[in-house]
């Protein structure tokens, strides 16, 4: 049995690009867990997504082998890989939960982002150990003393503890893996126990069913053995056990203080979530583990299959994506332009381009995306409060007594110098001033209270693009608050399209109407009949464009006569154009139902 005081849990934290897989390389290739031949770049990161993004998208569990040249004996390191991106925050928080120690990462030429400090605040909430670690010494643009400063001053760490290394050239990799068996502690728990498990990942084996990732807290879990997943309340029978190292290798037993996986042969899909608690059906632990909840999706949006008869098949591949993305959420829907579909929850907009990028790559589908949206709570005219996921559910205008929407507490780092032009957006977008400091000379940390809806859709590509990259963004959704919104409808060609509609604030309504119709009849090709595409608010048209139809020379072959002649023909072309228009239906394309993600509105 492994002595659990040999044994060493940790993760890597750091915001997106700041180094941290390019670190866990090192890792694997100064302990020999991967030979060169076998070595990649990214090795952890083994989607061609998240190589070809330099993202993280999913947590990664790894045992490595290290002696230690300070006391000499060889301990059993557990790297669980995070994702950086504020979209994953429950990934990472269910990975640190598997840990007793933290990595943080810290890009020389970057300092600190606002994600990085998201991410150590997990770690501390977790009592976790911190081994600060600031990466890319090597390059010209280093600024060592500065982040130093940083550290120091924002997470009041001592310049003695900062380790500084470039995890490219491997300098100073060997001290990090001395830290590690020095600063953080031995795992806990007691294998004589009833079993405690953390499921902190899940994937999907076509042959083997679900592969369930897990830390041992307490107890030991063997082969055959009879186990009962307490959030759910499932009951099952291990197949087998197992550590990835990096592949992976079957063992009878896993301990507590162990990382590994169990293969259980479920393979119905939802019955496994992350950060449930397995246990021993026979001798069951009387509680589960801290910190299991679902999590809730802020981004809700239509995905629907380009060719109707793969609506079974998106099915089935969001089924098996939810096994390792426990936050995507989904259920049918049924549009009259679209047909059958989804309605799917994310817990951001990067969040859901991964997820349609994944379903088009791994799954060979083709879809549509509609525009995104936030969840709104409506307290109707009988005082029932009702949670609306989609223009097409919101209630007539007479009988809402009350609208909210959910506010987000938004942390900016940016430059000095853009300081300005950060609160300017934050502004436009209605944001509420909280607090500023400065966390360095040259850095200063703002705080907003902001509206979900107005991040979403484009707010970090702007903030990106006023302050030339520098920023960095992070939030946390707090509370709902009361607002003045409306919902705003698209007519094309007479007809409601209920995939372009929005709910959007009375005050951008008229603006975002007139932008919207203008892209549109861009986007819209023409027909033989004019199509006006109108913006309402109720009853009432804010906004119109028309697309000119074809026109055709009927009169080209005519010759000789008079005037009557060509206006006869003129009518008849003119009454066929009506009925033309009364029973024709225009095609939308597939790109116009994401029109609002490049909307220019800040007026």
């Amino acid at each position: 049995m492994t002595d659990s005081k040999l044994i060493r849990n940790f993760s890597i934290i750091a915001h997106i690009d700041h180094g941290k897989s390019t670190l866990a390389d090192r890792i694997l290739e100064i302990t020999d867990t991967v030979s060169k031949r076998e070595m990649l770049d990214q090795f952890l990161d083994d989607m061609d997504l998240e190589r070809e993004r330099g993202i993280t998208i999913k947590a990664h569990s790894v045992r490595v082998l290290y002696r230690s040249k300070t006391d000499g004996n060889q301990y059993i390191f557990n790297l669980i890989d995070t994702p950086g991106h504020v979209d994953f925050s429950y990934e990472v928080s269910r990975s640190l939960a598997a840990c007793e120690g933290a990595i943080l990462v810290v890009d020389a030429t970057q300092g600190i982002q606002a994600q990085t400090l998201a991410n150590v605040y997990l770690a501390m909430n977790n009592n976790l150990e911190i081994i600060p670690v600031i990466n890319k010494i090597d390059l010209k643009s280093a600024r060592i003393d500065e982040v130093t400063m940083e550290l120091g001053s924002v997470l009041g760490i001592k310049e003695e503890k900062i380790l500084k290394v470039s995890a490219k050239t491997g300098s100073g990799i060997e001290e990090i893996l001395e830290r590690i068996v020095s600063d953080i502690p031995a795992p806990g728990g007691n294998a004589g126990n009833p079993l405690q498990a953390l499921i902190f990942d899940s994937q999907y084996n076509s042959y083997r069913g679900i592969v369930v990732l897990i830390r041992v807290v307490n107890g030991t879990i063997n082969k055959n053995s009879k186990i009962k997943f307490i959030g759910e309340n499932l009951t099952s029978e291990v197949e087998e056990v197992g550590i990835f190292g990096p592949d992976m290798i079957k063992k009878e037993t896993l301990t507590a203080g162990e990382v590994g996986y169990i293969i259980t042969g479920v393979k119905e899909v939802g019955n496994i979530i992350v950060g449930d608690t397995v246990t021993s059906l026979i001798n069951p632990a009387e509680k589960s583990l801290p910190g299991y909840k679902k999590p809730k999706p802020m981004v809700y949006s239509g995905l629907f299959p380009v060719d109707g008869v793969d609506y079974e098949n998106l099915r089935d591949a969001l089924g098996k994506l939810s096994l390792n993305d426990s936050s995507l959420d989904f259920s049918p829907e049924v549009s009259s332009a679209l047909g059958f579909g989804f309605r799917c929850g994310f817990l951001g907009l990067l969040h859901m381009d991964i997820v349609r990028e994944r379903l088009e790559r791994e799954y060979g589908l083709r879809l549509i995306t509609s525009a995104p949206n936030v969840a709104y709570r409506i307290t109707r005219s009988d005082n029932s409060v009702i949670e609306v996921k989609r223009p097409s559910d919101f209630p007539a205008q007479e009988k809402i007594l009350k609208i909210e929407e959910p506010y987000v507490a938004a942390t900016i780092i940016t430059p000095k110098d853009y300081i300005g032009d950060v609160m300017k957006l934050a502004n436009q977008k209605r944001g509420n001033y909280k607090d500023m400091q400065y966390i360095s000379p040259e850095r200063v940390e703002i705080k907003y209270a902001m509206p979900l809806s107005e991040i979403i859709v484009d707010f970090f590509d702007l903030l990106k693009s006023i302050t030339s990259g520098f920023a960095s963004l992070d939030y946390e959704l707090t509370e709902y608050k009361s607002s003045d919104l409306v919902k705003l409808d698209i007519l094309v060609a007479g007809e409601k399209v209920s995939e372009l509609s929005s709910i959007i604030h009375r005050e951008k309504a008229y603006q975002t109407g007139r932008e919207l119709t203008q892209r549109l009849r861009k986007l819209i090709p023409r027909q033989n009949f004019e199509v006006p595409i109108q913006a309402a608010i109720g009853s009432k048209i804010i906004a119109k464009e028309r697309i000119a139809p074809y026109r055709k020379d009927v009169t080209a072959g005519l010759y000789g006569g008079d005037i009557t002649r060509k206006r006869k023909v003129l009518e008849k072309q003119k009454l066929g154009k009506k009925k033309m228009k009364r029973i024709g239906k225009v095609e939308i394309p597939g790109e116009a139902f994401m029109s609002f993600y490049k909307l220019d509105v800040e007026k």
